[in-house]
């Protein structure tokens, strides 16, 4: 079966960014197509353990390929390919091949934005979410899964990564929590982040977030296990497509219906990144707290002390805003916490780049085991 080639309405309804004269906006996109002209793009639809579904159209999405190096288990170690230079749902690629049985993946297009986490473990690991994201829904249900803090290390990840962040607060039809106090409070955590509180089964409800999901336009939902992110999706769709599940009562979590990342044309033109929940957060050390803070920033520098640490020191501009109720303390609690996770992952990460560089020095000899730097006894 031979494949024809992309028309370029069917790429912009799966994200692809044209400029006005119908090439990428991306300058090395551009670059790399010249490069390659028999090479044709793609989008990463869906990633399994297995490999990569693309698709170049709303509607035709078909296995692929892997690079070899993609085909090994991702690792850090020197001549391997690390995890978070694979692809992810959401990245582009080129693709050659005369049928859709055998083509394969030539290269990864540089990407835009990504939504990235460190992974799980003592050494440093990144965990890429989703690429090439314009807005990034975070979700979190009015009932008891609502936690300011939580959203508020989801922004910083979300920030930290390029997109834009909207804040999607469901359940509001039968919420445990007001959502006007709600959308108050996070108005002022969320630093001119869009707060919008929806019943996610409410089609007219949920076209508030239509602005964000104009042709070409890509959004990712990401929220704990139970937030509501597959109901928002089936309802934005119109169909029941996703999974759903209900939730526990004493504590409003859910199970994991979305298993995988998948990536979704939706009829507004745009197209949508559905996750599965995640329960732990952990920062990569690129993020910028003080983006995410900057009413602490700004209290911090009315210090009477530049060095001022926030405890007892007089003059203390942030510790009589918390005095006064200007400045919720488990805002700056968390404004602390997060601090130092993003210090203690930047230092990881330093450490684990200044490792690479000395493995590949002039005369090093690789990091080996005893028994193979030596031979074996």
């Amino acid at each position: 079966m031979e494949t024809a080639t992309p028309g370029l309405a069917d790429l912009q309804a799966i994200g692809w960014p044209l400029a006005d004269d119908g090439l990428p906006v991306e300058p090395a996109w551009r670059e790399a197509m010249v490069l390659r002209p028999h090479a044709r793009p793609a989008r990463v639809v869906e990633q399994h353990r297995s490999g990569y579904i693309v698709a170049d159209g709303p509607e035709h999405s078909f296995s692929v390929e892997s690079l070899p190096e993609w085909l090994r288990p991702a690792t850090y170690r020197k001549g391997a390919s690390a995890p978070e230079e694979r692809p992810a749902v959401g990245d582009w690629v080129l693709i050659e091949g005369s049928s859709i049985k055998h083509s394969k993946i030539v290269e990864l297009l540089p990407r835009r934005t990504a939504i990235k986490r460190a992974a799980a473990g003592e050494h440093y690991k990144q965990q890429l979410i989703a690429a090439n994201v314009d807005t990034v829904f975070v979700v979190c249900g009015l009932d008891a899964d609502f936690n300011p803090r939580r959203i508020e290390r989801y922004l910083l990840l979300v920030r930290g990564g390029g997109a834009e962040p909207v804040v999607v607060l469901t359940k509001s039809d039968i919420a445990d929590t007001d959502s006007a106090a709600a959308v108050s409070v996070l108005e002022l955590a969320a630093q001119d982040v869009a707060v919008r509180a929806v019943n996610a089964k409410d089609a007219a409800s949920v076209a508030a977030l239509h602005a964000w999901l104009q042709p070409g336009r890509t959004a990712v939902l990401v929220g704990s296990s139970g937030a509501g992110k597959s109901t928002l999706t089936n309802t934005l769709l119109g169909v029941e497509r996703m999974k759903t599940a209900e939730v526990r009562e004493s504590d409003s979590r859910g199970r994991h219906t979305t298993t995988y990342r998948a990536l979704i044309p939706l009829p507004t033109g745009a197209c949508l990144i559905d996750t599965p929940g995640m329960r732990e957060l952990k920062p990569t050390g690129e993020e910028d707290v003080a983006e995410n803070f900057s009413d602490v920033e700004a209290l911090a520098e009315q210090c009477r002390f530049r060095d001022c640490k926030h405890q007892r020191e007089p003059g203390c501009a942030v510790r009589a805003a918390i005095e006064a109720g200007k400045l919720d303390p488990q805002r700056f609690a968390n404004f602390l916490k997060l601090s130092d996770e993003v210090a203690a992952a930047a230092s990881k990460a330093a450490n684990r780049r200044a490792q690479k560089a000395d493995d590949k020095a002039p005369g090093k000899t690789p990091n080996k085991r005893p028994d193979e730097k030596y031979g074996r006894r």
